[in-house]
């Protein structure tokens, strides 16, 4: 399913019951009746030193303990489990910021720009900031340390490809506006090209080249470039003069050709959603079910179809080298929709998100030499509160997979203003070599020497 190349080692298969050794060294399991297995040796089995040929980063924006739990609990059941849940080896990390004016003194809310500065450079920086420091300068990402050593590379959201998490891994401005050409000179003049900058964010990510760009933000694709080599074209005229294979939804991204850089921009802004449902009130809502989003293009891929083809794509470019590839998963409006209080909305993204995490699984199992970590970039406000509850905030209630209700509160803004972020430390799960790094509580900026020591690469 993933490319011709199958690297086979000694593994683990979890199962309700014992494990045992076999005379070749692999772990097989014995099935017994009770469901309260002893994991130690599951555990042994899960933590590998050495090097990774690949690494898979998939991110939940937003997706705190409770944006998880919610989205297990309506399609799973209380008892059930996402494939989130499936990774060996989980821990927690914290994500705060600093403040811009004095780095030295934390700001414990992170936005996705700084968090994902953390994980992509290794450094905290302020809210708002791409891959820079609090003073402006550039540090490098792991993209491009990945890229630069050898490796192929990938970027995938359901957000604007330009939006702060996708953005950290290939650009570097000190302000996540500055998405096209014209935001750029007005917010950024730093990073503007008129300046002598690097250019937008959009202009930046072609530039790096990751070999995979999947997302939306074709609006700032299809801005003018106003100086340097390219002055009077577009920045998607400029990713075609770099090489890339421009798609445009699904069908393209189907047929493409795994020889030549893709960028697939699927909408003018983030992509459509999964679910639709109730709007939560000051007074509740009637128990009721999340619908499919019969709204949603159909050109559009889902973010498991995106996952699979970056996957195989980047598993057939580096088919046959030493080097294998680092992607970036992102399920960018599970964030977007706790921020709009929309609850259906959010667990539709984390429902896809998790079937995201699944495909990289699949892709792990016959591919052990790949890392693959699922986190968040901070937590949200969404709230799992007793059922039928009216709380001071907004509140719908949801009949889960159980056949029980459940309600959810948003209670961080007014009704029709954005819901916050929050502060909370979140989970982080991975499986394969060096994933023994996220146990314990750790912090954001760790990921990236996990990441990088797990492909060998000097920082």
């Amino acid at each position: 399913m993933f490319g011709s190349r199958m690297t086979r080692r000694a593994g683990v298969v979890l199962m309700a019951g014992t494990l045992t050794i076999g005379a070749a060294g692999i772990a097989t399991a014995t099935v017994v009746s009770s469901k309260h297995r002893d994991n130690t040796q599951a555990a042994r089995e899960a933590i590998k030193g050495g090097k990774a040929r690949n690494v898979i980063l998939l991110i939940g924006d937003g997706m705190g303990d409770s944006e998880i739990t919610i989205a297990r609990n309506y399609a799973k059941g209380a008892a059930g489990r996402l494939s989130m849940d499936s990774l060996p080896l989980t821990g927690a990390y914290t994500t705060y910021s600093v403040q811009k004016d004095n780095p030295s003194l934390p700001d414990y809310v992170t936005d996705s720009a700084a968090s994902g500065t953390g994980w992509a450079t290794g450094h905290k920086s302020y809210n708002g900031a791409i891959s820079v420091l609090p003073s402006g300068k550039d540090v490098p990402t792991v993209l491009e340390l990945a890229r630069k050593a050898g490796y192929a590379t990938g970027d995938v959201t359901t957000a604007e490809l330009q939006d702060a998490t996708p953005a950290v891994l290939g650009a570097h401005v000190v302000n996540r506006d500055c998405k096209g050409p014209a935001a750029t000179l007005k917010l950024c003049p730093q990073n503007a090209k008129q300046y002598g900058g690097k250019g937008s964010i959009a202009e930046q990510l072609v530039q790096t080249r990751p070999d995979v760009l999947l997302g939306g933000g074709k609006k700032y694709f299809d801005e003018t470039i106003a100086a340097g080599t390219f002055t009077g074209k577009t920045v998607l005229q400029q990713a075609q003069s770099a090489g890339y294979q421009v798609v445009t939804d699904a069908n393209g991204l189907a047929n493409v050709s795994w020889t030549k850089p893709i960028l697939g921009t699927f909408a003018a802004g983030n992509m459509d959603l999964e679910y639709v449902g109730p709007t939560p009130t000051s007074t509740g809502t009637v128990p009721s079910t999340c619908q499919v989003n019969a709204a949603r293009a159909n050109t559009q891929p889902h973010l498991s179809a995106m996952a699979h083809t970056a996957i195989s794509v980047l598993d057939r470019k580096s088919g046959g080298k030493s080097k294998g590839f680092f992607l970036q998963i992102e399920g960018a409006s599970i964030d977007k929709q706790d921020h709009a209080a929309n609850p259906c909305g959010q667990i539709g993204e984390t429902v896809e998100f998790d079937k995201a995490v699944a495909t990289a699984l699949r892709y792990q199992k016959s591919h052990p030499d790949t890392l693959v970590v699922v986190t968040a970039d901070h937590g949200h406000t969404s709230q799992i509160v007793e059922a039928g509850s009216v709380t001071p905030g907004l509140t719908a209630t949801l009949v889960t997979k159980d056949g029980a209700d459940m309600t959810i509160s948003y209670g961080t803004a007014p009704a029709g203003s954005s819901q916050e972020h929050t502060g909370t430390q979140v989970r982080i799960a991975a499986g394969g070599p060096q994933a023994a790094n996220v146990l314990g509580v750790t912090d954001q900026t760790e990921l990236f020497y996990t990441m990088t020591r797990a492909l060998g690469i000097n920082t």
